[in-house]
Order: structure tokens, then sequence, then C-alpha cells
């Protein structure tokens, strides 16, 4: 099964957390790998890859650098 998910837009910091335990995710060791092969890539090539818009396609490739 694969889930997605999505960032808040906008968060509060101001409010007490609801919860105090928490857990780690299960993939950081994939997702660094992930991450050093997309580095190596074009923002052309990470858009392609991912079948989104230039400016985001450009925006992804500013964050893995």
């Amino acid at each position: 099964m694969l889930m997605v998910l999505s960032p808040a837009k906008t968060l509060d910091y101001e409010s007490p957390l609801t919860t105090e335990s928490h857990t780690m995710p299960d993939f950081i060791p994939r997702s660094a790998e992930l991450i050093s092969v997309l580095r190596d890539k074009s923002p052309a090539e990470i858009g392609s890859l991912m079948q989104i818009s230039d400016p985001l396609a450009q925006l992804n490739a500013s964050r893995y650098a």
C-alpha cells in the first residue's frame, strides 16, 4: 500500500501538542538514497520523472541541492 502525506498549508505553533508520543519514519535511509540520486538530475529530468510542472520541478531541484 502506498500513502501520500501532504503537509498543512498553515501550522499552529501556539496550541499545546495533543500527544507526547511520536514515531520515526520507516524509510529514512531509502529516502536519503533517492535524494542522492535526484541531486544529480536537472530540473527538467526531475519534472519528467515526477510528471510535474516546470516551476515545481525547479523548486524540488533546489530542495534536493
